[in-house]
């Protein structure tokens, strides 16, 4: 088909979606109730809007790693990123649009709010999905536009009013209005929600090249009672989408949303959800009981863990593997912690938010009921409002366009007039986000499908933003030398189950595992792999963490399991760092000394790297002022992997 019979084709398309295919007496049905209806990709394919076109694009992009791998490879990737179809992007003045998101992933340069371009550094990503917000998808974009009969709504000119605090009060009663029961707002029925979900639809089809780049159809749904942070992403697996996303505005209760997949599969649309920043759900994302207070029981695990396979572990909003105050004698516990719910300055509770926790008390509903809800895979994601991410500390731009985009809006350098978050936005400071977070997948090849199914599989693992490598093996038939065997990888999934798998007991055998992690070659080195258990012992789940490999020829302490220290420091007045100390990769196979084979278990790997700056410390430095006073100087970039299930003989 000719490119301009299938612009035509698409501009027909767009009309019938805008008009709804409803008379002008006769308003369509609510979004809850609309039949959801395929999109004909063949029709989403159209060539890029702006100065660059996709073949262009893809010509300049930068060299790419060799094709598939015998045993799979690491891809990385984002999948949270905002454009301007999000209404609080929107409000953040960013303007970027679901092509210019794939173009910055793909290292091209797009313009941030602030005017300045934003570029990614290093490599390009593998695989991207733009996930706007379901909610009033492309709404504040209409507003803002003549030409929409959304402009001419009371709300809309009190939107588009220069002074901010009427904006915002405005945005907030938008989205009170929205969600109201039986309520006849026109935001509720807006047509230009299924022109915006196309938007986003037609950019990932147009840009999804099979082996090269893989782009994902998404959205966020972003259920958030009372600033309790209960968001998800969906991704779909195809180009097989329904007609609109199913939002909070539907339901602000997740397990609405479960069973809304569960429809979506049985029409043939594969997706899954992917929760974010428990950290900021009070203790909702990892209940220990029902949103009624009633206890789990094995149909929510199994509507559950069918529907989200993973959790975004870390992003710009903070690291949601686990806290001090849950895991005392863990030393690394406190990394990038973001303390209070979005946009509030209520303190966040901490038990019910955490990964780790969650994975403890998983074992404790398998122990005493026999199902596990939060049986789980970690990735990470960036959750940038920019169309791009700050994956670097020494490339950092924040989130939240014309908010952040400073270092004196920030807040980390000196600046005659005080900017914070303020309470015109919400009561966090900027400076407990962070350059988080990127999705490791290991798969077969760069495609949907092969992306998709490691994902339901969960051999998957996140990253605080460099590339590590990362790969995680357990199983009773392997030889002591198998580190250093040339048929490693091959006979480690032969021979025994990948990260996100369970290890089933094999009579009084004790399992090795076999962990293995490479540096990102435009980050810092490694200094130290670990394992992180956890068990359940008389009903009661517990949790220890071990250094299993060192840096630098050093091994483990046989009774603290630490570590020595490898002598890696930061020269805070040029930011530069030890560049003798360290590890290119990082391999070994452990057993626990602690094994029982009648406990149920956990484990799963983090890798830290020697210190670098923080991206505060950047910022001061190149103002030519200290570091801010409060703040961590540097930082330990690391990664996670998904978790290995041990289940003992019944």
């Amino acid at each position: 088909m000719s490119n301009i019979r299938r612009q035509h084709r698409c501009i027909a398309v767009i009309c019938i979606l805008l008009t709804g295919c409803t008379s002008e007496n006769q308003p369509p049905a609510p979004i809850a109730e609309q039949e959801p209806a395929r999109i004909d990709a063949a029709l989403s394919r159209p060539e890029a809007s702006g100065t660059d076109n996709v073949d262009q694009v893809r010509d300049t992009q930068h060299v790419r790693k060799p094709g598939q791998g015998a045993h799979r490879q690491a891809y990385f990737g984002d999948l949270h990123i905002h454009t301007k179809n999000s209404s609080d992007a929107f409000m953040f003045k960013a303007r970027a649009t679901p092509d210019d998101a794939y173009r910055y992933a793909l290292g091209h340069p797009i313009a941030h709010a602030l005017g300045f371009d934003i570029q990614l550094q290093g490599e390009v990503l593998d695989f991207a999905a733009v996930t706007d917000h379901g909610e009033l998808l492309g709404v504040l974009p209409a507003m803002v536009d003549p030409a929409n009969p959304l402009s001419e709504l009371p709300l809309a000119k009190e939107i588009r009013d220069p002074d901010r605090k009427i904006a915002i009060a405005a945005f907030f009663a938008m989205m009170k209005d929205s969600k109201a029961p039986e309520n006849k707002s026109p935001l509720k029925y807006a047509n230009v929600i299924r022109s915006a979900w196309l938007e986003t639809i037609e950019a990932a089809e147009r840009y999804n090249e099979p082996g090269v780049f893989t782009t994902f159809i998404g959205y966020e749904y972003s259920s958030a009672p009372e600033n309790e942070n209960l968001h998800r992403n969906v991704i779909f697996k195809s180009s097989s989408v329904p007609g609109l996303p199913f939002s909070s505005v539907d339901s602000d209760n997740p397990e609405d949303l479960w069973r809304w997949l569960d429809d979506q599969r049985s029409k043939g649309i594969d997706a899954l959800a992917i929760p974010h920043n428990s950290n900021a759900s009070n203790g909702l994302m990892f209940e220990r009981n029902g949103r009624s207070g009633e206890p789990l029981d094995a149909n929510y695990a199994a509507l559950r863990m069918r529907n989200e396979p993973l959790v975004e572990v870390t992003q710009v909003k903070g690291t949601s593997e686990t806290h001090p105050m849950l895991s005392p004698n863990d030393e690394w516990a406190d990394f990038e912690l973001y303390d209070t719910l979005i946009a509030s300055p209520v303190v966040t509770k901490k038990s019910g938010g955490f990964v780790r926790e969650a994975y403890r008390h998983g074992l404790e509903f398998k122990e005493a009921a026999g199902f596990n809800p939060y049986k789980f895979g970690l990735i990470g994601s960036s959750d940038t409002h920019n169309g791009g991410g700050s994956y670097r500390e020494d490339n950092y731009f924040s989130k939240a366009g014309v908010l952040d985009g400073t270092a004196e809006l920030r807040g980390t350098v000196p600046d005659s007039k005080p900017h914070t978050f303020g309470a015109d936005d919400a009561a966090t400071a900027f400076t407990q986000w962070g350059a988080s977070g990127i999705a490791g997948i290991w798969a077969e090849e760069n495609t949907r499908e092969s992306l998709f199914s490691a994902m339901q599989r969960k051999e998957t693992f996140a990253t605080s933003g460099p590339r590590i490598r990362v790969r995680f093996f357990a199983g009773y038939n392997y030889e002591d030398d198998l580190v250093s065997d040339p048929e490693m990888i091959r006979k480690a999934y032969q021979l025994g189950v990948p990260m996100g798998a369970d290890l089933h007991a094999r009579d009084a055998s004790t399992p090795s595992f076999l962990v293995l992690a490479m540096q990102d070659a435009d980050s810092a080195r490694l200094q130290r792999m670990q394992i992180v258990k956890g068990w359940v012992a008389d009903g009661t789940s517990h949790e220890m963490v071990f250094d299993v490999a060192c840096s630098d020829g050093l091994v483990p302490d046989k009774h603290t399991h630490r570590c020595p220290d490898n002598g890696a420091r930061v020269n805070l007045a040029d930011c530069s760092a030890s560049a003798d100390k360290g590890a290119l990769e990082l391999k070994t196979l452990w057993r626990d000394p602690d094994f029982d084979t009648a406990q149920q278990a956990f484990y799963y790997v983090r890798v830290l790297e020697n210190p670098t700056c923080r991206w505060s410390t950047w910022d001061a430095l190149r103002a030519g002022a200290p570091p801010k006073a409060g703040l961590r100087t540097t930082i330990q970039e690391r990664a996670w992997s998904s978790p290995i299930w041990y289940l003992p003989q019944k």
